[in-house]
């Protein structure tokens, strides 16, 4: 690959980098906080991923006329904006469960819900 074709493709290394970063703060993170934002930084990319293609250059919006020749396709971007609200719901709706959680629990750490709610594990040694 060579260093033009590299930056050719820059939108799609972007795309990958929001989905990668975002994966691994959902699996590696343990504050549910942090968790809701790593699914918001992934639901980013594949915004991504559906509206980079979707634009032509030099394309207009798809209304027949004389003087076009070349039309955008607007479903990803009507399917994107639906996904956008979706996605601020999910959100909306974990931040509420969150804020649940900590009031039933007094924490939002996931190691620490467990502990609670399984009590200590056998391998552990009492302090």
């Amino acid at each position: 690959m060579s260093f033009s074709s590299f930056f050719s493709h820059y939108d799609y290394w972007v795309m990958l980098f929001l989905a990668m970063a975002g994966l691994y703060v959902v699996i590696a993170r343990g504050n549910l906080i942090k968790k809701l934002v790593g699914l918001a930084t992934l639901q980013t990319s594949v915004y991504l991923l559906y509206l980079v293609p979707g634009k032509l250059v030099g394309g207009t919006a798809p209304i027949v006329h004389t003087a076009f020749t070349l039309y955008s396709n607007p479903l990803p971007h009507v399917l994107i904006l639906t996904a956008i609200v979706v996605g601020v719901a999910t959100l909306a709706l974990g931040l509420a469960l969150a804020v649940r959680i900590r009031e039933e629990y007094g924490t939002i750490e996931e190691d620490e819900i467990l502990h609670i709610e399984l009590g200590p594990a056998k391998n552990e040694s009492p302090k």
